[in-house]
């Protein structure tokens, strides 16, 4: 066999053997049935879930799919920790991952939790965090990233907008603390070190009571 057969018989061994790890187009119905055991914490609707002065699970329903299958590849991966997230994670192959973030991107978007008992102060210093940023302190708006109503940009910028508060105060404390860091750019840890935390329990009581008109 002349080396240009080797060649292409090689090459045709290595497509035949690449396919099956390459995930088809995307199925919201298959993604139901894989997304089945989420729905103990991010509920069977994706509306997640705020317990006060407890655990918070996020919205999932309506957010970008491509920004929901990238965390679950950071969980799976190790970029991004958590000891409830990564055995579920790893349960999914690629293609129900794909499935999954399709199934909850189609889901209607629904209110965000936590933001109830906010005095007018702490709502008015998360509207500035979240729209205008305090340049004093170098924080930057939420809404410079995350896009205009905070409503999320594409498969990197998530909507922030109806997040349940006691999720977004987890994050960015995570952020601040350099326990969460799947941010190649480290833009939210550089931000999130800027801020105390009453900025933090601000812009997320704030963010929670904002409606979302699409994401």
């Amino acid at each position: 066999m002349n080396s240009l057969s080797i060649a292409t018989s090689l090459g045709l061994l290595l497509g035949l053997t690449a396919w099956p790890a390459l995930a088809q187009e995307a199925d919201p119905e298959r993604g139901k049935a894989a997304a089945a055991v989420c729905g103990t914490c991010h509920q069977p609707d994706g509306s997640g879930r705020h317990v006060a002065d407890g655990e918070s699970w996020p919205r999932l329903s309506g957010l970008n799919a491509g920004y929901i299958a990238n965390q679950l590849h950071d969980y799976k991966e190790g970029r991004r920790r958590n000891a409830s997230m990564q055995p579920f994670a790893n349960m999914l192959d690629d293609q129900q991952i794909v499935d999954v973030a399709a199934y909850y991107a189609k889901l209607p978007v629904t209110d965000g939790q936590g933001g109830d008992e906010a005095d007018e102060a702490q709502l008015a210093r998360g509207e500035q965090l979240a729209l205008r940023g305090d340049w004093n302190a170098y924080i930057v708006s939420c809404k410079s990233c995350h896009g205009p109503g905070n409503e999320g940009v594409g498969s990197t910028f998530p909507g922030i907008a109806g997040q349940h508060a006691g999720y977004i105060e987890k994050q960015l404390l995570a952020w601040q603390a350099g326990e969460r860091d799947n941010d190649a750019q480290n833009l939210m840890g550089a931000i999130a070190k800027r801020m105390n935390d009453e900025d933090i329990r601000a812009v997320a009581v704030w963010l929670s009571r904002q409606p979302v008109a699409s994401e």
